[in-house]
């Protein structure tokens, strides 16, 4: 007897058309359509919202920074940062607008920076955080920032008349190769604390008074005029003209900066770069080149640190 009868006991293996699904597992293919964008999907939104603030609040920046364009000499500049902007709010700094970013975590710096600018009849803006990216050029912003317009540049012979029209020994500071705007700001801190009365800077080649020299500054440059010259050269051959002294401040100089006997007289105190120091024609216009005396092991100081301790000395010397 054949394998599989019907005499074996076991079920005969019939083949016929199988129960079919009514159309379900097509339909389950189907899905519902082609993923949508980043930009269209409310969870991507939310979740990439939440990384970057987690990321400013860290102190960071933001992943995707703007390219940078350069700017031109009458476009706004932007400080960005909460305890910045109100500190620049406090010291009256001329703005034109506040930028608050939409759903923003208020706490006091950003209550009381709302409540200056508009104590001062500064626009208030609530915008988007990538607008605010944009604005601030992938810098930390934490929410806010100010616009303030394009620097108003001073003539250098302003600077002096500045000091006789408050009948003090004139004290300017000279900036020759310095390119970082934080030392700017760094320097214009220090000046104003110390009593200089404006700062000198080259039109070429070196730091403006953009919208990081003013958050460095923290609101010094508010009180503190800054010239700019086309030739520095010149303008320091001008001011020795009219009277005044010039002191190089390099680390090859020869004289500590301690022993120079001009401290007391109408000055201009120049400072070189970090990496180069003094030009040879800015060298050629000093009448001392005066170093920081400091431990070897030390190369050199930043500029911004090398000024203040310049115009330390310098305003010790005038209390005697």
């Amino acid at each position: 007897m054949a394998a599989g009868g019907r005499a074996s006991g076991r079920p005969s293996k019939k083949k016929g058309p199988a129960k079919g699904t009514g159309g379900n597992v097509r339909r389950s293919l189907e899905g519902k359509g082609a993923t949508p964008p980043a930009h269209m999907r409310h969870w991507y939104k939310d979740k990439a919202r939440g990384e970057r603030i987690a990321r400013e609040e860290r102190g960071g920046t933001s992943s995707k920074a703007p390219v940078r364009q350069k700017r031109s000499e009458d476009a706004p500049e932007y400080i960005g940062g909460r305890n910045p902007v109100l500190e620049a709010l406090l010291a009256g700094v001329p703005a034109n607008a506040l930028y608050v970013a939409q759903r923003i975590d208020n706490d006091d710096r950003v209550r009381e920076a709302i409540k200056a600018a508009a104590d001062n009849g500064i626009a208030l803006l609530e915008v988007s955080r990538d607008k605010l990216d944009r604005l601030t050029e992938g810098a930390v912003h934490q929410g806010v920032a100010l616009q303030i317009p394009a620097y108003s540049y001073a003539h250098p012979s302003e600077l002096i008349e500045i000091a006789h029209d408050a009948a003090e020994i004139p004290l300017i500071v000279a900036l020759d190769g310095v390119t970082d705007p934080r030392n700017l700001g760094a320097i214009a801190r220090s000046a104003t604390a110390f009593g200089a009365h404006g700062m000198l800077i080259p039109s070429r080649r070196a730091a403006g008074v953009t919208g990081g020299a003013w958050k460095t500054s923290a609101g010094a440059l508010a009180n503190l005029r800054v010239a700019r010259a086309s030739n520095l050269t010149a303008a320091l051959r001008e001011y020795r003209e009219a009277g005044l002294f010039v002191v190089g401040l390099d680390g090859a100089g020869r004289v500590d900066i301690d022993e120079v006997e001009l401290l007391q007289e109408p000055l201009v105190v120049v400072v070189g770069s970090e990496g180069k120091g003094l030009s040879r024609l800015v060298s050629e216009q000093c009448d001392v080149v005066a170093r920081i005396p400091m431990h070897a092991a030390a190369e050199s100081l930043n500029a911004g640190v090398a000024a203040g301790v310049t115009l330390y000395e310098v305003a010790r010397h005038r209390r005697r």
